[in-house]
């Protein structure tokens, strides 16, 4: 013999009845008439076959049947709403503009967003990778959201994760005797940029600027090829090149923290990556292709 069907709608009708003891009080909350609430709690004690109420002219209580149906119940009708809700929005559509620092944008967003489409099919994805200083003041014009850099402790937006600034170079390139220091780095408004030429100074370390691009590739290729040192993020450090330290002369250099910012009124499916980003980017730092 099958098991009946517990239908929502009887179930929704016995929550209501259970929670304010009253039917009247019931149907008033459900917006449906007293006979329909009692109606449906009738159908649903056929066909469990017993009784959920003992029903007097002052009081409405549950029965022994009625209180072990009740967590049940609530629990149905909560995963009913879930299952509705992310149907809902596994069929959302939408446009989602994304900006984000060149080498997140290769090695770690996109197998995250991978992630997200397989959830969200229908979401379009544009991404955007560069400098993101610039990026934030172009929030709800050009981007929906940004991951940017910002020194340690400081800036706008959420905090995902902080990353370490560290100098690489070639496994085979020695940088101790070279005077002055060939460094490939970032176009200006690169943080990274600004921060090795002051340290580079401070520390009276003769330097000269021998290549400067947008692409993390080209810049990571000069300094593999032993014509450059490079800075570059610990999370994200390239398999090809090895970190140099003070061992070789070189200044220390700061922390910087990697947050996302939102434009103001996100659409939703841009407010669900958003979330997704920041549930996949607050995990400790990982230390990439070291």
């Amino acid at each position: 013999m099958n098991a009946p069907i517990l239908d929502p709608d009887l179930l929704q009708a016995f929550v209501a009845v259970a929670e304010h003891r009253s039917f009247t009080r019931a149907a008033s909350a459900l917006n449906r008439t007293q006979s329909a609430v009692s109606m449906q709690v009738k159908r649903l004690e056929e066909r469990l076959q017993a009784e959920l109420f003992h029903r007097s002219k002052a009081n409405v209580d549950l029965s022994a049947a009625g209180e072990g149906l009740l967590g049940y119940a609530r629990r149905i009708l909560s995963l009913n709403e879930e299952a509705i809700g992310r149907v809902r929005e596994h069929g959302m559509d939408g446009q989602v503009r994304l900006g984000v620092m060149d080498d997140y944008g290769t090695l770690i967003v996109p197998p995250l967003l991978a992630g997200f489409v397989a959830n969200y099919p229908l979401v379009h994805v544009e991404m955007e990778t560069g400098l993101t200083s610039t990026m934030t003041d172009r929030l709800g014009e050009a981007f929906d959201l940004v991951i940017a850099m910002h020194p340690e402790g400081r800036g706008e937006g959420e905090l995902l994760r902080t990353e370490q600034a560290v100098w690489a170079a070639s496994s085979t390139h020695r940088v101790e005797q070279i005077d002055p220091l060939p460094v490939a780095l970032y176009p200006q408004g690169c943080l990274f940029r600004s921060w090795a030429m002051q340290a580079l100074d401070e520390a009276s370390r003769p330097w000269r600027l021998a290549f400067v691009s947008h692409s993390l590739a080209a810049v990571e290729a000069i300094a593999a090829q032993g014509l450059a040192v490079t800075v570059v993020k610990s999370g994200t450090f390239p398999s090809t090149l090895r970190r140099l330290s003070a061992r070789e002369g070189l200044p220390a250099l700061p922390r910087a923290d990697i947050r996302l910012h939102r434009a103001p009124n996100l659409p939703r499916a841009a407010a669900l990556l958003a979330d997704h980003l920041v549930a996949a980017l607050r995990q400790p730092t990982r230390r990439g292709r070291q």
